[in-house]
């Protein structure tokens, strides 16, 4: 999945001489909580949040400086240099550095211009798309070596009882470094079929998991 399946193009932003006050106004407006500043050309130079925002801006107690301080340029208070993304990145890569960076958005550019956002907010829809728990599934975890050819091994079980896999995805086995936990998504109500035949087989299910398995 890459960047322009899931950011959004219709991107608010303000340029370096609007005011804090327009910047207060744009984030209530639009319920955001990052606006993008850009220069005439449309290059991204600097992003203004909601804190910066709220920081900047007066207690309701000082009247006096309060008009002074919202009419102050946004250019004073933006975070600058942006780290950006582009349209074509891997939706895996930019998770990385929202990850790393602990960032809440990321401004989308090409040809050095802005042409979206991408916000937390989307990358867990992304996240939801790319595992299937947004359409009727039954979710099956599967303990099996971490070898080359288990996940065309493992697939022939479902193929076996003629059940759709609506999404697969691996992480590594905590425990045992020689092995790794498949994730499917199938299509089906009942699984206990399939689960059946892994539980005879050199495969360890881990989900569903059943109380008698602990049973000896």
């Amino acid at each position: 999945m890459l960047v322009k399946d899931i950011m959004k193009t219709e991107v608010v932003s303000l340029p370096p001489e609007a005011s804090v006050s327009d910047a207060l106004q744009l984030l209530q407006k639009h319920c955001i909580r990052h606006i993008p500043v850009i220069n005439k050309d449309k290059h991204v130079i600097g992003i203004v949040s909601d804190r910066d925002v709220r920081d900047a801006s007066p207690s309701i107690l000082d009247s006096e400086i309060k008009l002074e301080v919202l009419s102050s340029s946004i250019k004073d208070i933006m975070s600058t240099p942006v780290i950006t993304t582009h349209p074509y990145e891997f939706f895996e890569e930019v998770a990385a550095i929202f990850y790393q960076k602990e960032f809440a958005c990321l401004p989308v550019v090409k040809n050095h211009q802005l042409v979206g956002m991408i916000t937390e907010k989307d990358m867990l829809y992304a996240f939801i798309q790319l595992t299937g728990t947004h359409s009727p599934s039954t979710q099956l975890e599967i303990k099996v070596p971490d070898r080359i050819g288990v996940l065309s091994d493992v697939c022939q079980y479902f193929t076996k009882r003629n059940i759709k896999i609506v999404s697969v995805y691996s992480y590594p086995d905590t425990d045992d470094p020689n092995f790794k936990v498949l994730v499917f998504r199938i299509q089906t109500m009942n699984p206990m079929p399939v689960v059946t035949d892994f539980q005879q087989s050199e495969y360890q299910i881990l989900y569903p998991y059943r109380e008698d398995q602990d049973e000896i």
